[in-house]
């Protein structure tokens, strides 16, 4: 039984939902506040997630930072060196959606010629009726870019947990595949 430690990097535009998704999942789905006050920072959440049919864990270190420009150069210290990525959007903005390529730039270049394993989240999906970003466009966005895609409403508490547990899922599988490289090796 292993019990990992991973970085993750919580991204995306402001009032997307990044700060709501943490909460619900740190919560299990008990704490979905209505009103939030704007990231100015970064806030930490931790949470084990359990792999399943492997009795290992990855603990997650999920930093929520600051969607706005302003504080991107406090960020970059603590976005260094990160190992799963979870890019959010709101399906109901357009340009949420199209700077997820900007979040995206941002965060790979903390980790230069290295892959980082990581998923698309669209949340808000409960404002059905003021949908702007299809979801086969961003599903065929996620793929080319290498991340898995999620749709989900933090607010009706649909699918919150399952970006996490792959996030989990493939940092236990880039793990596994440096243990066996190590005992090749010996």
């Amino acid at each position: 039984m292993v019990k990992l430690a991973a970085k993750c990097i919580l991204a995306g535009d402001p009032a997307v939902g990044k700060t709501a998704l943490a909460q619900m999942f740190r919560s299990d789905g008990a704490h979905f506040q209505k009103n939030y006050t704007l990231t100015t920072g970064v806030d930490l959440v931790v949470k084990t997630v359990p792999v399943p049919d492997t009795g290992d864990s990855v603990e997650l270190f999920i930093f929520d930072s600051a969607g706005k420009e302003l504080f991107s150069e406090m960020l970059d210290k603590l976005w260094e060196s990160p190992n799963v990525l979870c890019l959010v959007y709101d399906v109901t903005n357009e340009q949420s959606f199209a700077n997820c390529s900007k979040w995206l730039e941002k965060a790979r270049s903390q980790i230069p010629g290295t892959s980082l394993p990581g998923v698309l989240v669209g949340n808000k999906t409960d404002l059905a009726g003021r949908r702007a970003v299809d979801s086969a466009q961003a599903r065929e966005w996620a793929l080319g870019q290498g991340l898995e895609c999620f749709e989900t409403s933090v607010k009706e508490m649909e699918n919150y947990e399952a970006p996490f547990h792959c996030l989990a899922k493939q940092f236990h599988h880039l793990y596994r595949e440096k243990v066996e490289v190590f005992h090749a090796l010996v």
